[in-house]
Order: C-alpha cells, then structure tokens, then sequence
C-alpha cells in the first residue's frame, strides 16, 4: 500500500478517469443495442475474436475473460449459438474440452462494433489530447 500523501489533483484525475470509463461503458454498450446484440453478446464476440489460440476459446477461457461463472458462461453461448452468432467445435486434441469460434454473421457484427468502438475511443483521445492510459502510466 502506498503512503504517499494524496492532493485534490490525485482524485480529481481518477474520477475524471472513472467517469470517462463509465461514459464509454455506456456508449459501448448502447452501440452493441443498436447493432441487435446484447453488452454481453458483443463482450463474448471480442473475448472469442481476441483469444490467441487459433483454435478458439474454451468456455473456461471465456469464463474468465468475462468474469463470469462456468454455467452463466454456457448460458451466454447457448444465446449466442441460438442467434447464430458463435458455434461450438470439439478439441481434435483433447475430446473433453469445446471451442468456441466466430460464424460469419458474429464476425461481420464483432467488425461494425470494433470499427464504431476504434472510432469513438479516437475521438476521446483527441478531446482529452492524449491517450486514456496516459493517466494511469503517469503513476
């Protein structure tokens, strides 16, 4: 724990960058409405595209990249797999473990939001004119 002494500045900069965060959860999650997926289909997208295993995520994997539990994490993919967003394909390597990948239309609407989300976090960038880590790096 750090015993520096705080100034008025130091909280000021966190509630602005909390309050941006906010601000851009909001945005994010209002966009993922307006293109037909719930917050939490667009996050399953991106946490299925963003996996580094060519393979595709393991609902495990998933789990923990969105912070939910096993059975909420199978629930999510049952939805997505249902609204053809995501299909599940068994491990050639270990027979126990499902991986999880993009069908065309989940990539296409992955595409829409991320190209929407590079955008709006360009914007911000250039209202605040510098990057939001900059903040936080600063530390």
């Amino acid at each position: 724990m750090s015993t520096r002494n705080r100034t008025d500045v130091d909280y000021h900069r966190l509630l602005e960058l909390r309050t941006g965060l906010r601000r851009f959860q909001y945005w994010s999650e209002e966009s993922a409405r307006e293109a037909g997926l719930t917050p939490s289909q667009h996050d399953l997208l991106l946490a299925v595209k963003g996996h580094p295993d060519r393979r595709g995520p393991s609902i495990g994997d998933l789990a923990a990249y969105l912070m939910l539990r096993h059975h909420s994490t199978v629930g999510l993919v049952d939805r997505a797999e249902a609204a053809g967003l995501v299909i599940r394909q068994g491990d050639a390597e270990d027979l126990r473990v499902v991986r999880i990948r993009l069908t065309p239309k989940g990539t296409r609407a992955l595409e829409r939001l991320t190209d929407a989300h590079s955008e709006e976090l360009r914007r911000l960038s250039a209202l605040r004119g510098k990057s939001l880590w900059e903040d936080l790096e600063a530390e």
